[in-house]
């Protein structure tokens, strides 16, 4: 990671810690705004990865819908157009972090795809 990626995530985890606790869980998409950007920073570097967070920042309008909104496998500002070579379609479930869980999913269909998002802790059974 070079030193202005570094000096990015620093600041946005700053902003984590300080800032976004003042105002509570408000974001309408799924990960936060701040969590996207240091991912996409991790993944593609400082300039690709501040690009995608920047229009991310852009998507969070009041009239947008939200919802699910990963950062893209391959870089590219036009993954959300059905026309792009990089279309991805949003996904109906959140993944796993790739920095957090080296789990992979195992079905034969989607075999690129992480594991979707699951409890931490198991659900106990209720006995008879």
């Amino acid at each position: 990671m070079s030193i202005m990626a570094g000096a990015m995530i620093g600041a946005i985890r700053w902003y984590q810690r300080r800032i976004s606790p003042l105002f509570g869980p408000c974001c309408k998409y799924y990960p936060s705004c701040s969590h996207y950007a240091v991912t996409a920073i991790r993944r593609f570097g400082a300039f690709r990865g501040g690009v995608l967070a920047t229009l991310r920042l852009l998507r969070c309008r009041p009239w947008s819908i939200g919802g699910i909104d990963d950062v893209p496998r391959r870089f590219s500002i036009f993954y959300r157009f059905s026309w792009s070579k990089a279309h991805e379609e949003p996904r109906l479930t959140p993944l796993y972090h790739e920095e957090t869980s080296t789990e992979h999913s195992v079905s034969g269909d989607n075999h690129d795809a992480s594991v979707p998002y699951a409890p931490s802790k198991p659900i106990k059974e209720a006995n008879p």
